[in-house]
C-alpha cells in the first residue's frame, strides 16, 4: 500500500481554493474522531492530524476560521485548552452522512418515487437557492422547473431534512408510482446526470483500486492506513448524496457505482481500524 492518495493541495493554488479543499478533509476528522463522548478536538490535535495529511496548520488555522464563520465548528475550550467542537447541526450531518455512506441501502423499482414541489417568492431568493442545494445533497433530480425527484425510499429523509432546515413551508412532498409516459430509462437519464456520476465513480476506481491491490495481507502501519483512509472517505462520501441508490434495472449495464462502492467496503474494512489506531495516539496527546 502507498501513501500517495493524500490530498496535497498545490501552493500554487490560490489561497480560498485550498481552504475549500481543506474543509472536507476537516470535517472527515471530526465526523471520525470528534463525536463520541466529548465531541471535540483540541487545536493541536487538529493540526497534527492534518499535518499527516500533508496539510501545514497555518492553512489549517484558516480553514477552521471559515468553518466557525459558517457555524459548522464552534470554539470550545476544555480544561485551559483551546479546541473546536461540531456545531449540533453539524452533528445532526454527520448522524445522517453515517447512513448514507456506511449502511446505503439501493432502491428498487418498488419503492417508487418521492416528488419535492417548490414555489419559492422572488423575495425570498436565497431560500430557492438553499432549496435547491440541499435537494441535491440529498440526491434528487430535476423533472422540471420546481419539481424534483428521488427514489421513494428517501421520502421520510427528505422529510426531516427540509423541517430541520426550516424549508418545509416552501414545498409539498408526494410519493407515488410512474405510470406514463415515455421509458423510465430514458427518464433517469433525463433527471440525473449519469454520464458525470460513470466519471466520479471512474475516477474513485482509478485513484483507489491501486491502494485496495498493494494492501498487505497483514493489517497496514497505523500512519500509512490514516494517509490513504482520511482521504479516501472525504473522496467517497459525496458520492452517496450525489447519485440516491437508483434502481439497479432502470442503469446502464455494468453501473460503475457497484464497483465503486465494493471498493469503498473494502478499503474502510481494511485501513478503518488502523488508522483510529492513528489518530486516537493523537486526539490523547
Amino acid at each position: 500500500m502507498t501513501a500517495r492518495t493524500t490530498q496535497t493541495i498545490p501552493a500554487s493554488a490560490p489561497a480560498g481554493e485550498r481552504e475549500v479543499r481543506h474543509a472536507p478533509l476537516i470535517l472527515t476528522l471530526f465526523g471520525l474522531y470528534a463525536r463520541e463522548g466529548h465531541a471535540w478536538m483540541s487545536v493541536a490535535s487538529l493540526i497534527a492530524l492534518m499535518a499527516d495529511l500533508g496539510v501545514e496548520g497555518r492553512a489549517v488555522r484558516s480553514s477552521v476560521s471559515r468553518m466557525k464563520r459558517r457555524e459548522v465548528l464552534r470554539a470550545e475550550r476544555r480544561d485551559g485548552v483551546a479546541g473546536y467542537a461540531p456545531a449540533e447541526a453539524t452533528l445532526q450531518t454527520l448522524a445522517e452522512g453515517d447512513v448514507r455512506i456506511f449502511r446505503r441501502t439501493r432502491a428498487v423499482r418498488e419503492d417508487g418515487w418521492v416528488l419535492v414541489v417548490f414555489s419559492v417568492p422572488e423575495s425570498e431568493r436565497e431560500k430557492r437557492h438553499e432549496l435547491r442545494t440541499v435537494l441535491t445533497r440529498l440526491g434528487f433530480g430535476t423533472a422540471a422547473s420546481g419539481v424534483w425527484v428521488a427514489p421513494g425510499n428517501l421520502a421520510a429523509e427528505t422529510r426531516r431534512t427540509l423541517e430541520r432546515r426550516e424549508l418545509s413551508a416552501y414545498a409539498d412532498l408526494f410519493t407515488g408510482d410512474h405510470v406514463a409516459f415515455g421509458d423510465p430509462r430514458e427518464k433517469i437519464r433525463s433527471w440525473w446526470d449519469l454520464d458525470e456520476l460513470t466519471g466520479l465513480y471512474a475516477d474513485f476506481l482509478r485513484r483507489y483500486g491501486p491502494v485496495r491491490d498493494a494492501a498487505p495481507e497483514r493489517a497496514p502501519e497505523p500512519l500509512e492506513a490514516f494517509r490513504s483512509y482520511v482521504p479516501m472517505l472525504t473522496e467517497w462520501r459525496r458520492l452517496p448524496y450525489r447519485d440516491p441508490g437508483l434502481p439497479l434495472d432502470l442503469l446502464p449495464p455494468q453501473w460503475k457505482g457497484v464497483a465503486a462502492a465494493e471498493l469503498f467496503e473494502r478499503l474502510d474494512a481494511l485501513l478503518r481500524p488502523a488508522a483510529a489506531a492513528h489518530a486516537a495516539a493523537l486526539v490523547r496527546a
